[in-house]
């Protein structure tokens, strides 16, 4: 397993580049929460809310959406196509240069 780096675009539009290890079986909420993003991931990343709603802005091929994912987007606020839950995008390899911007909260 390698590092990889990832980009999170925080909501006054501040880069953090972070190098991540693929070995610990983070998810992209548990980095953003372990690197004091303003994530709350009130569920735990069981796909139960939604405050750890991303917008993936580059091309990556991330792992194909649950219906637990789907269901809690059609809820969320400020969903757009490229809507993600962070609890639900695991951080592997081929995740290396992925960008990510932190969709607004409801307040």
């Amino acid at each position: 397993m390698a590092d990889i780096n990832i980009t999170i675009v925080d909501r006054e539009d501040v880069a953090h580049e972070i190098v991540v290890p693929t070995d610990m079986g983070l998810n992209l909420m548990e980095l953003c929460k372990a690197n004091e993003l303003p994530v709350e991931g009130t569920c735990g990343g069981m796909a139960l809310c939604s405050t750890c709603h991303v917008y993936v802005q580059t091309e990556h091929t991330l792992n194909e959406m649950t219906d637990d994912e789907e269901d809690m987007l059609d809820q969320a606020f400020f969903v757009e196509d490229n809507s993600r839950l962070g609890c639900q995008i695991p951080i592997e390899e081929s995740l290396d240069g992925l960008v990510v911007k932190l969709a607004p909260t409801s307040n």
